[in-house]
């Protein structure tokens, strides 16, 4: 027991944007049932503006093919292949780690559940990590799209502790009856701020745990390396398991999935929200007794970053 403990407390911390943590608490928002946020707090988190060091670029909701109801199952489904590829070939998710044992610890569960999988993300190194440390967390991915070819894989990689759900799952309706640490990785930007809003507010109304992870993010440095898509789609797609055919087809003979790759990611980018935005949404929810935590953690030596929001009961520190 001891042992596993000192590897839980000898996880790398992630190192936070700028060598500096400007994560903030905000304790028992409306503890007391007269306690009411105007409506106007909630309203301003739908105007986000350009801010300093973002790259100037305001928040554009323009859609993404991935999102539409009628969009061929066979290529969003490969598009999140190859997004899943990415995201566990070079581990962008490595930093998450320490934050999501952190988050587990505090919520007193080793449950989580994963909203918006997509084709399984991080989860499989996510796991190993925790596992590695000494936590046995379980896994259960869901999806309102779901790759249930992806989710299979996935969950065939350790059957006993990752699972899924075959049905769509709403992140902004869950089912009470699906309870755990909820994770949305790489997909809150899907959302648009009254949407998002109803993410967290689903999560806190359920007494639930919620955690929020995004890698797009408004800045011009990386949405200008992003433009380069198609020429990652097309390297990368050799390599990337299992062979399909179809795989093939619609990369390089009808490249569709360079096309919705790279229009999707550069969406993606001036979609996602900021630290102080995420903050106003939090505000905005309205739970009783939560405490939340916002930050962003860099990826290694890349310019990128992870931006974050952690909401637990409080009681259940997340700091």
């Amino acid at each position: 027991m001891r042992d596993s403990q000192n590897r839980m407390a000898n996880m790398p911390r992630p190192c936070m944007s700028g060598g500096t943590r400007f994560s903030q608490s905000w304790r028992g928002f409306q503890r007391a049932a007269d306690h009411h946020i105007p409506d106007e707090s909630a309203r301003s988190c739908n105007r986000f503006r350009p801010e300093f060091g973002m790259g100037f670029l305001p928040r554009l909701h323009l859609f993404e093919l991935e999102d539409l109801d009628w969009f061929p199952h066979i290529i969003r489904n490969l598009a999140t292949d190859y997004l899943q590829f990415i995201e566990t070939t070079f581990k962008l998710h490595q930093p998450v780690a320490p934050l999501l044992r952190r988050a587990l610890e505090r919520s007193a569960t080793t449950q989580v559940l994963d909203l918006c999988s997509g084709g399984g993300g991080p989860i499989v190194d996510l796991f190993q990590a925790l596992a590695a440390a000494g936590m046995n967390a379980r896994f259960t991915l869901t999806d309102k799209y779901p790759n249930l070819p992806a989710f299979r894989r996935v969950a065939a990689l350790h059957p006993s502790e990752v699972t899924f759900i075959s049905e769509p799952i709403d992140a902004r309706a869950v089912p009470p009856e699906l309870t755990g640490l909820r994770t949305v990785f790489n997909s809150f930007h899907h959302f648009r701020p009254e949407d998002g809003r109803a993410v967290l507010r689903c999560a806190v109304q359920a007494g639930q745990p919620i955690a929020v992870f995004e890698i797009p993010e408004r800045s011009l440095v990386t949405t200008i390396l992003l433009l380069l898509t198609p020429l990652y789609v097309a390297l990368a797609t050799p390599f990337m398991r299992p062979f399909r055919w179809s795989r093939l087809f619609w990369t390089y003979v009808l490249p569709l999935v360079p096309f919705v790759c790279w229009w999707d990611g550069l969406v993606s980018q001036l979609r996602a929200y900021t630290v102080p935005e995420l903050t106003c949404l939090a505000r905005s929810v309205g739970g009783t007794d939560y405490e939340w935590e916002v930050g962003r953690v860099g990826i290694g030596v890349t310019p990128g970053h992870i931006t974050y929001l952690i909401g637990l009961r409080s009681g259940n520190n997340c700091g």
